[in-house]
C-alpha cells in the first residue's frame, strides 16, 4: 500500500517522529481540550485545572510554531519544488496537520495576552473553545486523509515487496534468496 507523505512522516524514524510529530502535540492539545471542557461545564476561572490548561495551551502552540516551520522548510516546499505530491489525498493530509496547528498558536498567543487582550473572560472561553474546535476538526482531517492510500486517485508509488517478517522492500532492488517470499510449504520458490 501507498503512504500519504504524513504518514510516512510519522512511520520513518520510529519512535521519535511518532513522539515528535503526533505524540507531543496531541497529549499537548488534548489536555488543552478535556481542560477546556472541564471548564465551560464549571466555569471555575482560576485554580488548577484552569493553571493546567493555560500552560498546555502555550507550550502546545508554541510547539506547533516550531512544527510548521520545520516542515514547511523541510517537507513541503522539497515535495512542491519537485512535484512530487502523491495526489489531492496527500495535500490535503500534509496541509489540514499544518493548518490544525494554527488554532493551538492562538490559543497561544490568547494565553499570553498577547492577543484578546480587552475581551472579556467569557468572551476569551468563547474564542479558547472555538479554537480548540477547529484544532479537532482538522487533526481528524488529517488522519483520515493520511491514512488514505493515495493509489485510489492515481498514484503509483515505487513498486514495493511485502516481506516474509512484514517489512517493504521499495523499488527494483534484486531479493536474497533468504529475502524472497515463501510459498505454504515454507520452501523458497
Amino acid at each position: 500500500m501507498n503512504m500519504t507523505h504524513y504518514m510516512e512522516l510519522l512511520a520513518t524514524n520510529q519512535p521519535w517522529n511518532l513522539i515528535i510529530f503526533m505524540a507531543i502535540p496531541v497529549v499537548l492539545a488534548e489536555t488543552v481540550a478535556i481542560t477546556e471542557l472541564y471548564i465551560l461545564y464549571t466555569r471555575k476561572l482560576q485554580g488548577w485545572v484552569r493553571n493546567l490548561n493555560r500552560v498546555a495551551g502555550v507550550v502546545v502552540g508554541l510547539y506547533f510554531i516550531g512544527i510548521i516551520a520545520y516542515l514547511l522548510v523541510n517537507a513541503v516546499m522539497p515535495i512542491t519544488q519537485a512535484g512530487e505530491w502523491r495526489t489531492i489525498i496527500d495535500v490535503i493530509a500534509v496541509s489540514t496537520y499544518l493548518i490544525g496547528g494554527i488554532p493551538m498558536v492562538l490559543i497561544a498567543l490568547q494565553d499570553l495576552g498577547i492577543t484578546h487582550k480587552d475581551a472579556s473572560e467569557e468572551k476569551k472561553l468563547a474564542y479558547h473553545a472555538t479554537y480548540v474546535a477547529v484544532f479537532l476538526v482538522f487533526a481528524h482531517l488529517a488522519m483520515i486523509a493520511g491514512m488514505t492510500d493515495p493509489a485510489l486517485l492515481g498514484y503509483q508509488g515505487a513498486a514495493s515487496h511485502v516481506m516474509p517478517d512484514g517489512q517493504m522492500m521499495k523499488g527494483d532492488m534484486p531479493m536474497t534468496p533468504n529475502q524472497m517470499p515463501m510459498h505454504p510449504g515454507g520452501m523458497h520458490k
